[in-house]
């Protein structure tokens, strides 16, 4: 295999294949709504990074992150979990619904990321891992969050909502990276 130099990113990419970088989608203020929905995600697409900061919602809810295809969002499939600890207690949760995070309370403030990344692409099978902390009550917490899951196409779309799919999102900012 023989290596060029793609001069558009400035990244050594095997002969005819063009390295696109990483690109940034949107900041988006997670102060309303009941989803928050990055769209139009490109074919090439190998990883995407979700970044939030003070995120947090109404009510005791977990957070939730879902990829999409064409034909919608994927809500179930998922083999993933999630584990927080805060003092002398630990919170654990796992679903096939989406990658969560724990949220303990509505006074639940989390800051961290979670990285989607393409394990195979001729059956698009995604795994993802993330850490994120913040407060819950006014108590440090920190939590990890692990997971995959098949699509039937290639991904189009990440949400992020809660397990309910009813919490309001009161605060903070989300974005994703993707590569």
């Amino acid at each position: 295999m023989s290596l060029v130099l793609d001069g558009t990113a400035g990244m050594i990419a095997p002969q005819g294949a063009v390295y696109n970088g990483i690109q940034s989608g949107t900041a988006v203020a997670s102060t309303s709504g009941t989803s928050i929905d990055f769209t139009s995600i490109p074919s090439w697409v190998k990883r995407i990074t979700v970044m939030f900061s003070g995120m947090s919602i109404t009510a005791t809810s977990n957070f939730l992150m879902q990829l999409g295809t064409s034909g919608g969002i994927v809500s179930s499939g998922y083999v993933s979990g999630t584990m927080t600890g805060a003092s002398a207690s630990n919170t654990v949760a796992t679903s096939t619904a989406g990658v969560p995070l724990i949220s303990n309370a509505s006074t639940t403030i989390i800051n961290g990321s979670v990285v989607f990344t393409l394990l195979n692409s001729a059956t698009n099978l995604w795994s993802a891992s993330g850490a994120y902390g913040g407060t819950s009550s006014g108590v440090a917490v920190g939590g990890s969050t692990g997971g995959s899951v098949t699509l039937s196409g290639v991904a189009t779309t990440i949400r992020i909502t809660t397990v309910s799919g009813t919490n309001t999102f009161t605060a903070g900012s989300i974005n994703i990276l993707y590569e």
